[in-house]
């Protein structure tokens, strides 16, 4: 790949990481300018240099070449995937966006792909992986060069399926750009992320660059029962399918039954009426499922390898996850950390538990602070009783954002415990047989980040170890 006439060897917006024949691409950021990182950039060997807006003042090396774009981040999203060979173009790749249950989803897809007799790569949250190899997520969608990169090693081990999560913040800032997506699917949309992006509108309308990107071959899978899937339908030239409970859907469910074990009900699609049982719990799971059965049904997957996927699936890491260290005792993990993910959690046991459900949340420091009353709310009005801790303070004093929490709870049902472990040991001595504890926020991450650093911490292990 040739830039400016220059034969390029790699590309970065990352000063540190240039070697000698890259190309630096010089991103303004929320927080740093690549355009400070010039000359370290050049020291390190780079080739080409690429800005937007004004020239840069300060005087470049004489090999240094300078390109100037109107947008560094749609050129480092075009030119790494021009610089691994457009991999997307060998790939089926799917698309999930929305607020939550991007990361079950994708973990189905891969289950029915391989159920099927197919390899798929995952790429999300949890972690990016194919063909046996993990390896750890810095963000639930990685930035344009590790993301055309990993493509490019799936497309070179021959990997039919690469399963995406791709977050609100990818989209915004082009890193998904010059990925042909096969499938795009959305699942809902609730307050999430306003930190960022602003307000609810400016949400939306991030998520719906997927959709309104896909071209005439492509898929789109739409939630028909979210209030946003209306306008996501107009903004798509391509084939559809809808998944439901409520409006009629291409693919449903329907004569639901629940239990704190499973969950068993009727697929309904196109020349398919069969009953499918599922480990996985609560009518938002149904939903998942009815998503990734949207997809396997629209690859011509068979409906024996998707029913058997469903049915074979055990659970998501740290989703609605129950440990079961202990003979009796309902103990769940989950990652909800937005109001409707905390909801959902609550209500799907609410009527599965005989006894008491017991809540121990916290809330992200340096994130939407709107939701953090809301969350409060929820927790108080649907449990019998809600422990207040920390998760993840970041710069912010975690007292002060459990004073943001408690602006939403007006029921005497409540105690605080800013240090989390002290917070999970004193939910563990509070059930009994019969109750439920939820810790919510955190589900499969083993961190907590404070102002001072990153400390290891996994509410499986302090659940663990309290119970030992």
């Amino acid at each position: 790949m040739k830039i400016s006439g220059v034969e390029i060897k790699g590309i970065t917006c990352n000063s540190k990481a240039v070697k000698k024949g890259f190309v630096f691409v010089a991103i303004k950021g929320s927080l740093q300018d690549g355009g400070s990182f010039i000359k370290e950039a050049a020291a390190n060997g780079a080739s080409v240099l690429v800005a937007q807006g004004q020239a840069p003042k300060i005087k470049l090396p004489g090999k240094l070449k300078l390109v100037m774009v109107k947008d560094c981040r749609r050129f480092l999203a075009e030119a790494s995937s021009e610089f691994y060979g457009r991999p997307s173009e060998n790939l089926r790749v799917i698309g999930i966006t929305g607020t939550n249950g991007k990361t079950t989803i994708s973990y189905l897809i891969e289950a029915m792909a391989r159920e099927s007799g197919f390899d798929c790569g995952v790429i999300g949250t949890i972690n990016y992986r194919f063909k046996g190899k993990e390896i750890a997520a810095k963000n639930t969608t990685p930035g344009p060069v590790e993301l055309q990169g990993l493509l490019a090693k799936m497309r070179a081990q021959r990997i039919k399926y690469c399963a995406m999560e791709v977050s609100s913040h990818a989209l915004d800032q082009e890193r998904v750009l010059g990925i042909n997506f096969a499938h795009a699917v959305f699942t809902n949309l609730t307050q999430d992320h306003l930190d960022y992006h602003k307000n609810l509108e400016n949400y939306f309308l991030t998520k719906a660059k997927l959709f309104s990107a896909l071209k005439a071959s492509g898929t789109a899978v739409i939630n028909n029962d979210d209030k946003y899937s209306r306008r996501i339908k107009k903004l798509i030239g391509c084939r559809l399918i809808t998944y439901g409970i409520k409006n009629k859907s291409t693919v449903m469910a329907a004569q639901i039954d629940s239990g704190i074990r499973g969950t068993e009900f009727n697929l309904i699609a196109p020349g398919v009426n069969t009953r499918i049982k599922t480990k996985l719990i609560g009518s938002y799971n149904i939903y998942n499922i009815l998503a990734a059965v949207s997809w396997g049904i629209s690859e011509g997957l068979c409906l024996k390898d998707i029913k058997a996927a469903i049915e074979k699936f055990k659970n998501v890491p740290g989703r609605l996850e129950k440990l079961s260290f202990k003979e009796g005792l309902n103990i769940f993990v989950d990652y909800a950390h937005t109001p409707d993910a905390l909801f959902n959690v609550i209500s799907a046991l609410r009527p599965l538990v005989p006894a008491k459900i017991i809540v121990i949340f916290g809330c992200g420091g340096e994130r939407d602070k709107l939701k953090r009353p809301k969350m409060g709310k929820i927790a108080s009005s649907l449990a019998d009783y809600v422990i207040i801790t920390s998760d993840n303070p970041r710069s912010e004093d975690p007292l002060r954002i459990i004073k943001d929490i408690l602006g939403g709870i007006r029921k005497n049902n409540y105690c605080v415990i800013a240090d989390r472990f002290k917070a999970i040991r004193a939910g563990l001595k509070l059930i009994k047989k019969d109750d439920c504890l939820i810790i919510a926020g955190k589900g499969h991450e083993e961190y907590q980040i404070f102002k001072d650093g990153v400390l290891h911490f996994s509410d499986r292990e302090a659940v663990q170890k309290c119970l030992r």
